[in-house]
């Protein structure tokens, strides 16, 4: 990263600086605010650089200022740039980069929510997060909101997009949904049954759970990780200890790190054994369903017998991880794992033998990957859209550097294509956890704990199910945590769905959301 900050420098100046408290693979750079659009628009044009999110702090007690960092991503050298930029209290103002990064959009309409400040010249400037019973002038973000005050409610309205014509009808769906799935809401326009716009509102059960993390001990926060998302609950964990971890100065043993490996890859069979069931079961076939929701049954099995939680819970430990896996446990693991795998191959055999289920999932829910790439897009939805990106690969962690798997990659953008890279991922997981189960040495499973350092920021980040889950860390003077971002992959994708729906017809909205499984848990935490 050093010859990225140096390229900085020789292109703006003085006026560029490289701040001290980073780590080997993670490098800050102070910006004026005046320079933010051109140099977040430089990084953007250097190739293999990306922006993977944006954030705001309130450093008002360090620097008299908030801080906007923006986070980007060098494959080629396993790295992260984090450009810092300080935005006044006394001129909350700060320039939009979505009239040219798309992706940016909910991130500085979030900004604008819970810190105040306000995102120049975007496009959309409405609230996000905040409902219209919201009253302005309440941010929760800011260091001196009291948590514990009762927020007086006000009237308002929240204004959709409309679109208008002859035979343009408006479908409202939500944000109450039937069954147990959280709310949302949906807001089609439709000509006869095809979809012509869709406008999705979320956030009706924001948590603050990264307001709730502020000043608690580390375990405290992996507990809190935990439950941000149900499903994804070891890959949040996993993503938080990392980055706390760095702060700390802590080496995870190797075993440890095969182990995280294998509880990775259950996670993700689950979730994609229901992923796929449930894309069968949206397109009527009911058989494929059942036998894959079996399958699931099997592996959350594996998950209690071998971490005591069905959902790997309290497994992950800050240093490493508190359940090993023993000789005898192995063994069976080994035997019921390719037990799934030979019923899952006699399964996905028969549903692509099901002309009515392949019927409706070829060509319908397509995401180009110029609209993937435009709005960042992340995980199986990306891949199946030809982006190529996978942070085990692109940036290593755990043992993932020590064993070899392929990164599935499809180009249609379709719900098969999701299907299908779903599919291939399942059989890359059997093989990652065949694989780390015959390497992964002997060794102890925690490295002893360290109190975590003052002044000091860190990343963690995994590959989750559903895509790229980061967890940024700071540290104030006294070595409490004072900011916590979570960046979901829910968060990134939940946009994209606006995009796959149009041209096809509302019947087919739940089998295209069924393909791209995001969590509104995760959305709104």
């Amino acid at each position: 990263m050093k010859m990225v900050c140096e390229a900085l420098k020789e292109k703006f100046g003085n006026t560029i600086r490289e701040l001290e408290g980073g780590t080997e693979k993670q490098c800050h750079v102070l910006i004026p605010r005046d320079a933010i659009l051109k140099t977040v628009g430089f990084l953007t044009g250097l190739l293999p650089m990306r922006l993977v999110f944006l954030f705001a702090s309130d450093t008002r007690k360090e620097n008299k200022a908030f801080t906007l960092s923006y986070v980007f991503s060098h494959t080629q050298q396993d790295s992260f740039i984090i450009l810092e930029a300080r935005i006044p209290e006394n001129d909350p103002v700060f320039p939009s980069v979505t009239p040219f990064l798309p992706q940016a959009n909910w991130q500085e309409r979030e900004i604008q929510d819970l810190f105040g400040l306000v995102a120049g010249n975007l496009p959309d400037p409405r609230s996000l997060v905040f409902h219209e019973d919201w009253p302005r002038g309440h941010f929760p973000f800011k260091k001196d909101f009291q948590s514990q005050q009762k927020i007086p409610r006000v009237s308002g309205q929240y204004i959709f997009e409309r679109v208008e014509g002859e035979g343009i009808f408006e479908i409202p769906v939500g944000p109450v949904h039937a069954g147990i799935i959280e709310p949302g809401h949906f807001r089609f326009s439709s000509a006869g049954e095809s979809i012509v716009k869709l406008e999705i509102r979320h956030f009706y059960t924001h948590k603050g759970t990264e307001k709730a993390g502020e000043g608690k001990s580390p375990s405290h926060l992996l507990c809190l990780a935990e439950r941000i998302s149900g499903d994804n609950s070891f890959s949040h964990a996993a993503a938080c200890a990392q980055a706390l971890e760095t702060l700390a100065d802590i080496q995870v043993p190797e075993r440890a790190q095969f182990l995280r490996v294998i509880f990775l890859e259950l996670e993700r069979l689950h979730n994609h054994m229901s992923d796929i069931a449930g894309i069968s079961l949206d397109a009527a076939f009911s058989f494929g369903a059942s036998q894959l929701m079996r399958l699931k049954e099997s592996l959350l099995r594996i998950n209690e017998r071998l971490a005591g939680t069905r959902l790997l819970r309290n497994v992950i430990a800050l240093g490493g991880v508190r359940k090993d896996i023993s000789g005898v446990q192995k063994q069976r693991f080994l035997e019921e794992i390719q037990k799934i795998k030979t019923d899952f191959d006699s399964i996905i055999q028969i549903l692509w033998q099901v002309d009515s289920l392949v019927d409706r999932i070829e060509g319908t829910g397509q995401v180009k990957k110029e609209v993937a790439e435009t709005l960042g897009g992340v995980g199986p939805v990306a891949r199946a859209s030809g982006v190529d990106q996978d942070l085990r690969r692109d940036h290593p962690y755990a043992a993932y550097k020590e064993l070899f798997f392929m990164v599935p990659v499809f180009k249609e953008g379709d719900v098969e294509s999701r299907m299908k890279v779903k599919i291939q991922e399942v059989y890359e997981s059997f093989k990652l956890i065949y694989d780390a189960l015959h390497t992964m040495p002997e060794g102890p499973l925690c490295s002893e704990a360290r109190p975590i350092l003052p002044l000091k920021s860190a990343l963690g980040y995994v590959e989750s199910p559903r895509g790229e889950c980061f967890h940024w860390i700071a540290t104030d003077r006294e070595g409490k945590i004072t900011r916590w971002k979570i960046h979901s992959p829910s968060f990134v994708n939940w946009p994209l769905i606006q995009y796959a729906v149009l041209e096809n017809i509302v019947p087919d909205f739940p089998l295209i959301n069924k393909s791209f499984n995001l969590s509104y848990a995760g959305n709104d935490r």
